[in-house]
């Protein structure tokens, strides 16, 4: 069992480094695609990478000490079986049975060839429950048949050629009877998915709700944080182009990402009818709440609202900067001190405040808006 354990235990290591940097694309595509979040998709869609993740990891795990496995075994060692079956044989083999006594088919299923046999099917019967989730319909089973096949194949090639020739020999066997069992096990998988399926919202409710929310035109509150996020990402880039051009020092740096978000929050949404960057890979756009129109006013309000804060910071970096680090006069040190603690403190309190408007925004149901749309009378919309 501690042979299996290591592999998985390796898998959730690496899924849980990829989540991190999954999580916020996949938050993207969610809103984009359906409108909200839904967590049966998202479990899904999570579970199948961490599964796909854990399969290949009992194939190729433990891995040898060394780079030279051909020092470490015999010089006839055979490295495939092509004849298909052998797993019964070897299963009568190491376990006998007496068809009329019943008690040896318990030794039977505690053999390790049965095991191993049991193993290999049920490592891709998950591939076909996910197939059949995925693609929905029962006659698309012969997707499943050559899946199953082709990714059984792939592990037994990673297999027979030493890790894509890391290791001088194989370190496992190459084994027909492999390919067999776990395509079956996807076949099995693939048939038997209803029953675990049931208890997941099918894709036909997820999108059934999704067209419900284009119909009532509701944005959620994540998908235009993410939407500002990416607006973010572009200021920077744009910022980053313009300090080419320029000295790099913090006023620069202040001018620079300040013509950003003029270009991105306001000239942008300005000439594409309330669209930002951001907002156009979610799929909406910014509109008055009054007019359910783009307004040069709204838009230009609401850029000013989410300038003004982080100016705010900007100057507080600035004072940092050039008042305090220049000055050399030991009368003006006191007061330089507390006037920087106070900064340091104005600096924390409304990132604190920032931070919990936020939550309260993400976690009101669509009940708040931003206090940046508040202040400039606009809303997300899809229409």
């Amino acid at each position: 069992m501690s042979s299996y354990v290591f592999p998985v235990q390796a898998a959730l290591a690496i899924f849980v480094v990829m989540s991190m940097f999954l999580l916020v694309p996949w938050l993207i595509y969610g809103y984009r695609k359906d409108g909200f979040f839904s967590w049966s998709r998202f479990f899904v869609s999570f579970s199948f990478i961490f599964y796909i993740l854990a399969a290949y990891c009992l194939v190729i795990l433990p891995l040898p000490s060394t780079r030279n496995t051909c020092a470490q075994q015999a010089a006839d060692s055979i490295y495939y079986n092509l004849v298909p079956f052998t797993f019964v044989k070897d299963i009568m083999r190491e376990t006998p049975i007496v068809w009329s006594q019943p008690s040896t088919y318990l030794g039977m299923i505690q053999g390790r060839a049965f095991l191993q046999v049991l193993f290999n099917i049920l490592l891709l019967m998950p591939l076909g429950v996910y197939l059949r989730y995925f693609l929905q319909k029962r006659s698309y089973w012969k997707v499943a048949l050559f899946s199953g096949f082709g990714l059984s194949l792939f592990f037994e090639l990673t297999q027979l050629t030493g890790l894509y020739g890391y290791y001088t020999c194989p370190y496992r066997l190459f084994d027909v009877d492999d390919l067999l069992a776990n395509t079956s096990g996807a076949l099995l998988g693939y048939f038997a998915a209803p029953i675990l399926l049931a208890l997941f919202p099918s894709r036909a409710s997820i999108q059934a709700k999704s067209e419900q929310i284009v119909e009532q035109n509701r944005v959620y509150p994540v998908a235009q944080l993410l939407a500002l996020m990416i607006d973010g990402i572009v200021i920077v880039f744009i910022s980053n182009v313009m300090s080419i051009f320029t000295d790099s020092n913090v006023i620069n740096d202040v001018l620079n990402t300040s013509l950003g978000m003029f270009i991105v929050l306001f000239c942008i949404p300005w000439l594409r009818n309330g669209v930002t960057p951001g907002s156009a890979i979610l799929r909406f756009r910014y509109v008055n709440q009054q007019t359910g129109e783009p307004s040069y006013s709204a838009i230009f309000k609401r850029f000013i609202a989410l300038y003004v804060p982080w100016l705010s910071f900007a100057i507080i970096r600035l004072v940092n900067d050039y008042a305090f680090k220049n000055t050399q006069d030991g009368l003006l040190q006191p007061y330089l001190i507390w006037l920087s603690v106070g900064m340091v403190m104005l600096y924390m309190i409304v990132s604190v405040i920032l931070i919990i408007h936020v939550f309260m925004v993400l976690f009101s149901g669509g009940k708040r808006s931003f206090y940046f749309d508040e202040v400039s009378h606009t809303r997300a919309s899809r229409k």
